[in-house]
């Protein structure tokens, strides 16, 4: 249980780290609107959702779901502030992303020097915040709406297709959480256990 419980608590700080690294590549390029609504913070009170920050993980880990997903509030910016309108929304996308996987391989050079210097349970617990944020970065660079790897594919794409793809994205936002749990559903039974063995082919190159 109590493992259970700690495997959510860096899932929920991992993803409020995703959500303020949108913020501030927002803010960098040029949009103070998250800054402005106090969301540049680390602070988990401003940014938990209760249903993505804690009661999907936790029905996930406590099913053996055989993936972790979550997420914070959403960091607001305004694409139409950035400097960089051709790359900007892109940038900001990816932002989020390239943080998880940061932290996935600084904490893979903790384990693997924590495992040399026989420390297994501070090891152990890297190597958990090395999974989580492989999992949850790979996992958002999917490009589905509503995950960052369709905003990334769209504010990469000519603007003819990228306007195409935001009507798209519309539509599956119309939806809300409907739309997400389905997309969970369809995830889970048909695409899982593929995803999970690549993040973990992943994991084993980092940590060995």
């Amino acid at each position: 249980m109590e493992s259970m419980l700690f495997t959510i608590v860096i899932l929920i700080l991992s993803v409020i780290v995703h959500e303020v690294a949108h913020g501030y590549a927002a803010n960098a390029l040029g949009d103070p609107t998250a800054k402005l609504a106090g969301r540049l913070t680390l602070n988990p009170i401003p940014h938990i959702d209760l249903v993505g920050s804690i009661l999907i993980p936790g029905v996930l880990v406590l099913t053996n779901a055989g993936m972790l997903f979550g997420w914070a509030k959403p960091v607001p910016y305004n694409p139409y502030n950035l400097k960089n309108q051709r790359w900007g929304e892109a940038i900001v996308g990816i932002a989020g992303v390239a943080t998880n996987l940061l932290m996935a391989v600084m904490f893979a050079l903790v384990a693997r020097f924590a495992f040399t210097a026989g420390q297994d349970a501070f090891a152990g617990v890297a190597a958990l915040v090395v999974y989580v944020n492989l999992f949850l970065g790979l996992f958002n660079l999917i490009p589905i709406p509503p995950l960052d790897g369709f905003t990334v594919l769209r504010g990469l794409l000519p603007l003819r297709m990228s306007v195409s793809l935001r009507r798209i994205e519309d539509t599956f936002m119309r939806g809300g959480f409907f739309s997400l749990i389905l997309f969970l559903i369809i995830f889970s039974y048909f695409f899982v256990r593929p995803f999970a063995a690549f993040v973990s082919w992943v994991f084993s190159l980092l940590v060995g």
